[in-house]
């Protein structure tokens, strides 16, 4: 048993592996090959594939409402009288450090001031006024709110349901069958496509990180932005994540998503409230507003009549980019979420974190906005000429704007160490066969890996090389994702089925026991 076991988390682990490997040496021998490639493949897909990426998460939202509001959301993710593993503050600060926070530090500021500056086709709005800033704003709120987390909810609900109610092991495999038992070799191909997706969406938001490090080290202390640069970024990074990885999951990851999450606060009230505060809370509520009367419309939003690529540039690609980094996330979001009701699960991942990030983006884009209306600065133009700017060129506007900066560097290093962290730990769980204690030297292998492959990306064709590599990674996996959510439904349904019937025969039995009583006693009274 023990030595089927083995064999089968080897051919995960080194086929797997062996992919990454090829790709990050034929990335560093002839990186313009490479990113010819690249560039081919992600225009293929974009235009190909757009619409399809669009439906899926518009299913996946539906879907996860539907989940939270019908019967089936008293489920619990566990024994029926399991409590939660975690305190909900610790929860949350999990969920949004290992999640995108550090994609939102990058583009906290960056997104509202690209829209902006070159507002989305199809509205005709001319760029830098008042209208490209509430559509700016809202569509912000779109791509960072409900849509991008309900993927993460749906993957983190279905490994939860069927690890912990279920009793099967932590892979995605084992939620695409009916009884988990069934041997296919459709189950090992799906194992290494998630495992290659999920190192390709780690990857983009490293990538993302490890620029908009180099970058404000270049406008703050002079830095170059380059390779070299940027190789040693990565490289110190490594070694503080494969440091953090070594203490566990209830030790590293935890704390530092604390840490994460109470910088993120400090960083954002200081901003809030020495910046324009009445404009920012009124920004805020204007595109909350706008976000949920357009909501539908933006799901669904393409330009087929008018051409353009401002929504495979955007929207596709971010919708991309969260199924990538999706089974990474659900299956983290399902370690931390044992015990608590799928209601409780949706509404707390689908809700919480979305909130967080709009009201980010809303004051640190909004203090953004205010400034180059009223005040004359020039913010949208710094960040069309370098977007890993964007955060450090709004920061100089405010006081102690050394500290702030330093501040930020150290959030989006922390942010960037917990990701890299809890990806190691998920991969090497995802490559042992679903243990949930995975052994240091898997961690250490996909660790390098995952390194390796960010700074291949990076060099070989910056940020469109970071894109690509999510939005080819995701097209299969999206297809997974819709069987994970049919099996679900289809284990739920069965589920309460079966406890329908059981409490209908107990009130049946009871039924006739009373009824049998009430004749006994009735016979004795008789006689």
């Amino acid at each position: 048993m023990n030595e089927k076991k083995t064999q089968k988390v080897n051919a995960v682990f080194w086929i797997s592996g062996l992919v990454i490997l090829v790709l990050v040496i034929w990335g560093a021998l002839v990186p313009q090959s490479f990113a010819s490639v690249a560039s081919k493949v992600y225009s293929f897909t974009t235009n190909a594939f757009g619409w399809f990426y669009l439906l899926a998460v518009i299913f996946f939202v539906l879907f996860c409402f539907y989940l939270a509001i019908s019967k089936y959301g008293k489920i619990r993710l566990g024994e029926d009288d399991e409590k939660p593993e975690y305190p909900f503050f610790t929860w949350i600060g999990m969920l949004f450090s290992a999640g995108f926070g550090v994609g939102l530090v990058f583009w906290g500021v960056a997104e509202p001031m690209t829209h902006f500056a070159n507002p989305p086709t199809g509205f005709g709005v001319e760029g830098e006024t008042e209208q490209a800033a509430k559509l700016a704003m809202r569509y912000s709120f779109f791509h960072w709110g409900i849509h991008q987390w309900s993927v993460f909810t749906v993957v983190g609900l279905v490994m939860a349901y069927f690890q912990y109610r279920k009793g099967r092991r932590s892979l995605i495999s084992e939620t695409i069958s009916t009884d988990g038992k069934k041997k296919s070799p459709w189950k090992k191909v799906i194992n290494i496509l998630a495992v290659i997706a999920t190192v390709m969406g780690v990857a983009t938001s490293l990538g993302f990180g490890i620029l908009q490090i180099n970058g404000g080290l270049d406008y703050l202390y002079g830095l170059p932005q380059n390779a070299i640069v940027q190789i040693g970024i990565t490289a110190i990074l490594f070694l503080l994540y494969m440091a953090s990885s070594t203490t566990g999951l209830n030790k590293g990851i935890k704390y530092l998503s604390n840490l994460n999450l109470a910088l993120a606060l400090l960083l954002m009230l200081f901003i809030l409230f020495l910046g324009p505060t009445v404009f920012i809370l009124e920004s805020f509520t204007l595109a909350l507003g706008g976000y949920i009367q357009k909501f539908i419309e933006m799901s669904f939003f393409m330009t087929p009549y008018q051409g353009g690529s401002w929504v495979k540039e955007w929207t596709v690609f971010y919708w991309a980019w969260v199924i990538a980094w999706s089974p990474f996330i659900g299956a983290f979001v399902a370690r931390v979420s044992k015990g608590r009701s799928i209601r409780e699960m949706i509404f707390g991942v689908l809700i919480v974190p979305p909130f967080i990030a709009m009201v980010w983006i809303a004051v640190f884009g909004g203090a953004a906005f205010h400034l180059d209306l009223f005040q004359g600065t020039a913010i949208a133009d710094a960040v069309n000429n370098d977007v890993t700017s964007a955060l450090f060129v709004t920061l100089e506007q405010f006081p102690l704007t050394q500290v702030l900066s330093i501040l930020s560097l150290f959030l989006i290093c922390v942010f960037l160490v917990t990701s890299a962290d809890s990806a190691t730990f998920v991969l090497g769980m995802m490559t042992s066969d679903g243990d949930l204690n995975p052994s240091l030297f898997s961690k250490l292998v996909w660790g390098t890996l995952i390194a390796a492959i960010t700074a291949v990306l990076i060099i070989s064709s910056g940020l469109q090389g970071l894109q690509t590599a999510s939005l080819v990674a995701a097209l299969p996996f999206t297809v997974i994702l819709v069987m994970m959510c049919v099996n679900l439904f289809k284990s739920l349904r069965k589920e309460v089925s079966v406890a329908e019937r059981k409490r209908e025969q107990t009130l049946l039995k009871r039924v006739a026991e009373a009824t049998k009583e009430k004749k006994d006693r009735r016979e004795k009274q008789s006689s």
